[in-house]
C-alpha cells in the first residue's frame, strides 16, 4: 500500500465483500481489508445492544455517583471533581487538551486500520460509549474517509492523542481525509503532511485481497452536490453564537468545501451540524463519551495487525527465496530432513524445512550426502530454525493482536453484571513484547538472508563467476547489491532495539511506567519494509545464479521469479530488479 497521508484514496470496494465487526470475531486479515478498503464493515445488531446497554449502565452508575473520567478529571487529575453544569463541556475540553499529537501525518492506510480496531472494541460493549460513536466510525470506513493522525503522543498505555484526534473528527471540530479530499494544510489547524514516502507493504500488480494496494491517483473532483445528512443525536441542546463558514479540506480541484460553523455557548459544547455528503453526519457529544474514545491502543494494534499480515507474508515468500538459493549453491538437503526437526519439535522450524521440501520436490527424508560439502555456511544449514523461530514470533504476535482487538481494555471497565471496574488493562505489555520479539526475530531470519546473498557471489560455492559478473575483467555483477541489502538490514537492526525497554514517569508520578507498544509497532512497520529489501536483493542474486548455471530448475518458483525479473548479465544499475523481485515476493508467498 503505497497511499500517504497527502494522496486521495479511492472509494471503498463496490464489489460487496464484507468484515463483521461484532467485538468478538475480527482477525488481522479483517483489519488489513478494511484498511485497504478492500470491503466494507458490517456492524451486527447483537453488538449495537450490548453498547448501547454498556451506555446504559454507565448513566445509571455515574447518576448514583462519580465514575472515573465522567464526574472527575483525568490523570493527576483523577480526584478532581467536575461541576454537575460542566460535565458536558468537561468532555470536549477532554479530547481538545488531548489532541496534542505532533509529527508527520500518518498514512490513510494507517488511519483507516485504527478505525476498524477502534470500532470493533467499543462493540465489545465494556466502555460506556453512546452507540452513535460506533455507528459513526463504521460509517467512515464505508465512505473511505479518515482523521488526520500525527505520529506521536502515544507511549503505550492509550494512543490519547489519536483518539483525540478522531473524536475532535467526529463532533465536526476537524475535517476528514481520503476520498477525493486531500490533506489540508495549515489553514485548517492540522500539520503539514510529510512528503509522499512509500508506506509499509510494497504491493505486487497482482496482488491478492487483502495485500497491500499499489498506489492510486484520483482525478480531480469536487464532493457531490446532495443534501446534507441529518446530524446524529441531538440530546445536546442547540446553543446560541456565531454564524458563517469555516475553511476545511480543499476538493482535489483547489476549492473549499465550506463547513458550517458550528453555534457555541459558555459551555463550549457545539451542536452536530449537518454533514457535506460523503462524510459522516458530525456526532453529539455526551458526558463520558470522551474518556470512554480515548481507553485504547487502537492506533498500534492496527499498525501492529498491518506488519502481522505483510511479515506473515515475507516470511512465506522467504522459503521460496531460500529454497532457490540453496539450488544455486547446490545445498545438502539433509539438513531440511524431517527427522531433524521431529527431535526438536518446535512448530515454526519444522514448517520451514516441510515449506523448503515442497517447494523443492523434495521427499521428507532426502538422503544425506547430497549436497556439493558435507556442511554448508549457516545460511543454508540453520536456515530452519533461524526463520523458524520468526514464523513462530509471528503467530505469536498475530494472537496477541487478535485477542486485543476483540476485548473491551477501557477504563473504567462497564462490566455486563452492571459493575464499573477501574483497571490497568489498556496498558498495552503484551503487545509491545509480541512486537519487539518479532523485530528480533525477524533480525535473525534477515541476517541469514543477506549471508545467502553473499554466498551466492562466491564462485567457490557456487562454481560461477565472482559476483555473478560476466563480461570484461573486473566486472562488478551483483557485487552492490550486498551493500544495499547491508543497508536496509541495518535499518532493521535499529528497528530491533526492543521499545519495551523504555521507561517514563507522567502525570506527576501516578503513572510511573509505560509499555511503548505505539513505538513497537512503528519499529515493526519499518522492520517488515526494511526485511523486503533484503529478501527482495537475495531473490534477484539467486535468479541470475540459477540463469547462469548449466541446467537451471524446472520448478514453479524459478519459472515465476525468471519470467518476472530483468534479464541480462552486464553491468546496469540493478535498481529496477530489487523493484521487481519486491513486487514479486506476495506471488511467491502463493506458491
Amino acid at each position: 500500500m503505497s497511499t500517504t497521508a497527502d494522496e486521495p484514496t479511492r472509494a471503498p470496494s463496490t464489489e460487496g465483500a464484507r468484515v463483521v465487526l461484532d467485538g468478538a470475531g475480527l482477525d488481522v486479515g479483517g483489519v488489513v481489508r478494511l484498511a485497504d478498503n478492500d470491503a466494507v464493515p458490517e456492524v451486527t445488531g447483537e453488538a449495537l445492544a450490548r453498547v448501547r446497554h454498556a451506555w446504559e449502565t454507565a448513566e445509571r452508575l455515574a447518576a448514583r455517583g462519580r465514575l472515573y473520567g465522567r464526574g472527575t478529571g483525568v490523570g493527576a487529575h483523577r480526584q478532581v471533581a467536575v461541576e454537575e453544569d460542566e460535565l458536558a463541556g468537561h468532555g470536549l475540553r477532554l479530547l481538545r487538551s488531548h489532541a496534542g499529537g505532533a509529527g508527520a501525518v500518518l498514512p490513510a492506510r494507517q488511519a483507516r486500520a485504527m478505525l476498524a480496531v477502534r470500532t470493533n472494541q467499543l462493540l465489545a460493549g465494556g466502555s460506556g460509549i453512546h452507540p452513535d460513536f460506533v455507528e459513526a466510525l463504521a460509517e467512515a470506513l464505508r465512505l473511505g474517509v479518515h482523521p488526520a493522525l500525527t505520529e506521536y503522543g502515544s507511549v503505550g498505555t492509550g494512543d490519547l492523542t489519536a483518539l483525540a484526534q478522531t473524536g475532535l473528527t467526529l463532533l465536526g471540530e476537524q475535517p476528514w481525509l481520503g476520498g477525493t479530499r486531500e490533506a489540508p494544510g495549515p489553514e485548517a489547524g492540522l500539520p503539514r503532511p510529510a512528503a509522499p514516502a512509500r508506506e509499509p507493504g510494497r504491493p505486487a500488480p497482482d496482488r491478492a485481497a487483502g495485500e497491500p494496494r499499489p498506489r492510486e491517483r484520483h482525478g480531480a473532483s469536487g464532493l457531490p452536490s446532495e443534501p446534507p445528512r441529518p446530524p446524529r443525536g441531538t440530546d445536546v441542546p442547540a446553543l446560541p453564537g456565531g454564524t458563517g463558514t469555516r475553511v476545511a479540506a480543499p476538493c482535489t480541484d483547489g476549492s473549499p468545501i465550506p463547513v458550517p460553523r458550528r453555534p457555541r455557548s459558555g459551555t463550549g459544547v457545539p451542536r452536530p451540524s449537518a454533514a457535506p455528503a460523503g462524510l459522516p453526519a458530525p456526532v453529539a457529544l455526551r458526558p463520558g463519551d470522551a474518556l470512554a474514545l480515548l481507553s485504547s491502543n487502537a492506533l498500534a494494534l492496527g499498525q501492529a495487525a498491518l506488519a502481522c499480515h505483510d511479515l506473515t507474508l515475507l516470511l512465506r515468500a522467504a522459503h521460496a527465496v531460500a529454497a532457490l538459493s540453496l539450488l544455486a549453491v547446490s545445498g545438502a538437503t539433509e539438513a531440511y530432513a524431517a527427522p531433524v526437526h521431529a527431535v526438536r519439535p518446535y512448530p515454526g522450524p519444522a514448517r520451514a524445512a516441510a515449506e523448503v521440501r515442497r517447494l523443492l520436490a523434495l521427499p521428507d527424508r532426502p538422503p544425506p550426502g547430497g549436497g556439493r560439502r558435507i556442511q554448508d555456511p549457516y545460511g543454508f544449514r540453520a536456515f530452519p530454525q533461524v526463520h523458524g523461530a520468526a514464523l513462530d514470533a509471528a503467530e505469536r504476535l498475530r494472537h496477541v493482536v487478535e485477542t486485543e482487538i476483540n476485548c473491551p481494555t477501557e477504563n473504567p471497565l462497564i462490566a455486563p453484571d452492571g459493575t464499573a471496574y477501574h483497571h490497568g488493562g489498556f496498558y498495552a505489555a503484551p503487545l509491545g513484547l509480541a512486537l519487539d520479539g518479532a523485530d528480533l526475530a525477524l533480525l535473525g531470519t534477515a541476517q541469514l538472508s543477506a549471508a545467502r546473498l553473499s554466498a551466492l557471489g562466491r564462485a567457490d560455492l557456487t562454481g560461477l563467476p565472482a559476483f555473478l559478473a560476466e563480461g570484461p575483467a573486473g566486472s562488478s555483477g551483483t557485487m552492490i547489491l550486498e551493500y544495499t541489502a547491508h543497508s536496509a538490514l541495518a535499518e532493521l537492526r535499529a528497528s530491533a532495539a526492543p521499545a519495551s525497554a523504555g521507561h517514563a514517569v507522567l502525570s506527576h508520578g501516578l503513572e510511573e511506567a509505560a509499555g511503548f507498544a505505539s513505538q513497537a509497532a512503528r519499529q515493526a512497520l519499518r522492520a517488515v519494509e526494511a526485511y523486503r529489501t533484503v529478501l527482495a536483493c537475495e531473490l534477484v542474486v539467486a535468479v541470475r545464479a540459477l540463469r547462469l548455471s548449466p541446467a537451471p530448475p524446472d520448478l514453479p518458483a524459478f519459472a515465476l521469479a525468471s519470467a518476472a525479473l530483468p534479464g541480462g548479465t552486464e553491468d546496469r544499475p540493478l535498481t529496477a530488479d530489487v523493484a521487481a523481485a519486491a513486487d514479486l515476493l506476495p506471488r511467491l508467498a502463493r506458491l
